[in-house]
């Protein structure tokens, strides 16, 4: 019989276990690097911090004993006038010395046969924008606004659906309302135009922002375009990949014409200058791909930078920069990190060079919130309060944290350099959802168990805060 000599059996033996040994520490390393805590150094809740003045500028009603969940705010310039907008569906209008509230427009009245559908924390009126000639007679966007809403009424044809088979919680439409006079104290127009109608497979993140660029002027070739954020349709980790699919509406940042024609529909135009514009099985209408929950953007006024508050899943919430034809990285990466069924896993970050990374972000653990959802997002560049300028200001949704970063020195990611600004009230520091419930009590309601922050900007650059849990817009001021 054939015999192996014992020092090559032994030999063999130590082989195995070394093989063994190195792929049980490879599967340990990578296990722990799979985390819900990317950031385990916690936002400092001390330094750096910005104590800003305020004033309680104007208050909206409530709404059947309930505060009436203020979205958005947009400043219309020429008629110098701030309107204001509640997820039920309606439009308030708000005088530059913030004494004179009026409701402008109900969405949800019934002779618009509209039916906002505002159940649940994010279904509803989701945003609106003036177009640019709102106030110039004789121009194409004379008395032309638009408004993105959730509706019940499923009866329309979409023109924008998700994979095949999937139901049809609720659909989301973009209107353009054209009022007569610009001017009137209430909407004085006719019934709104559809311009696109989308069937949404869930009832969470649906929608986002809709904006003009306020920094392009007549002539220019962006002046007058309509950007559109989409989100990638609900419920958790973008089950039907929709983010990444060029052919697919959600998880986008659109651009339109909304004054267009050579849609697919007819009812809008898409820009040559889009950067997929005319390319085969790729949407025209998308300037920017792979994002989860555009819940707002802006431009930075010195140099035009575009920058997004994406909501993440349960892990990170970013700001990043949006350019034509960037990719966020949704659902491959959460931020700067791969993705993982609701974790991240933080093995080579930022490794893929074709996607655009955040310049700031955070984690859900924070103990500075209870839930997380980023928002805002401004860059301060002129304006009456010197302690803000040229920084970059955004907030969390639910816990009413007001973040900042320096807008010229940017980090590459992370949480690092983020630092706080909070209300000084009488000398005293307090957080958004602190003057929340001071109001609720004054007024002998439950204190509110969380913020929901919105920012606002308006006439000179004023940062208006709002929120959807007592009615009161309050002003940052000098």
């Amino acid at each position: 019989m054939w015999r192996v000599p014992v020092f090559l059996l032994i030999v063999a033996v130590f082989s195995v276990a070394l093989e063994f040994s190195a792929s049980t520490a490879a599967l340990e390393q990578s296990a722990a690097q799979i985390t819900t805590n990317p950031f385990p150094a916690p936002i400092d809740s001390t330094a750096g911090v910005i104590a800003v003045k305020f004033v309680e500028f104007a208050t909206i009603p409530d709404v059947d004993g309930e505060a009436p969940r203020m979205m958005h705010l947009v400043d219309e310039p020429v008629t110098k006038t701030i309107f204001v907008s509640t997820m039920r569906g309606a439009i308030y209008s708000v005088s530059y010395d913030g004494r004179k509230v009026l409701e402008y427009l109900d969405i949800n009245a019934p002779a618009w046969n509209i039916g906002v559908q505002f159940q649940g924390s994010e279904r509803g009126f989701q945003s609106f924008a003036f177009h640019p000639q709102f106030a110039e007679r004789g121009t194409r966007g004379y008395g032309k606004f638009y408004t993105y809403l959730d509706t019940t009424n499923t009866s329309g044809t979409a023109d924008f659906t998700p994979t095949e088979g999937a139901k049809r919680s609720h659909d989301t439409v973009l209107l353009e309302w054209t009022a007569k006079n610009p001017a009137a104290a209430t909407y004085d127009g006719g019934p709104p135009k559809e311009l696109f109608r989308v069937a949404q497979p869930f009832a969470n993140h649906n929608a986002g922002e809709v904006a003009f660029n306020p920094l392009t002027r007549p002539g220019a070739p962006e002046y007058g375009l309509l950007y559109v954020g989409s989100a990638d349709g609900g419920s958790g980790g973008d089950p039907m990949n929709l983010s990444q699919n060029m052919a697919s509406i959600f998880g986008k940042i659109l651009r339109i014409d909304p004054l267009g024609t050579n849609s697919k529909n007819g009812k809008y135009g898409i820009p040559k200058t889009n950067p997929f514009a005319g390319k085969p099985d790729v949407l025209g209408e998308i300037y920017a791909l792979g994002v989860r929950n555009p819940q707002r953007f802006s431009w930075d006024s010195k140099n035009g930078q575009m920058y997004v508050a994406d909501i993440g899943q349960n892990v990170v919430e970013e700001v990043s920069p949006v350019t034509a034809g960037a990719n966020l990285g949704w659902n491959k990466w959460e931020g700067s990190y791969k993705y993982v069924s609701r974790q991240v896993d933080l093995a080579q970050p930022r490794s893929d060079a074709a996607m655009t990374w955040p310049v700031a972000e955070y984690d859900h653990t924070d103990p500075l919130l209870t839930r997380a959802a980023v928002t805002g997002v401004y860059v301060y560049r002129e304006g009456d309060v010197k302690q803000l300028r040229s920084l970059l200001i955004f907030g969390d949704n639910p816990s009413g944290e007001i973040f900042y970063l320096n807008a010229d020195r940017l980090p590459a990611g992370g949480q690092d350099q983020i630092r706080r600004i909070m209300f000084d009230e009488k000398g005293t520091n307090k957080t958004l959802l602190q003057l929340i419930r001071e109001t609720n009590e004054a007024k002998g309601q439950k204190p509110a168990p969380r913020a929901d922050l919105r920012l606002g900007r308006g006439p000179n650059n004023q940062i208006f805060v709002l929120n959807k849990r007592d009615g009161v817009i309050r002003l940052i001021v000098p």
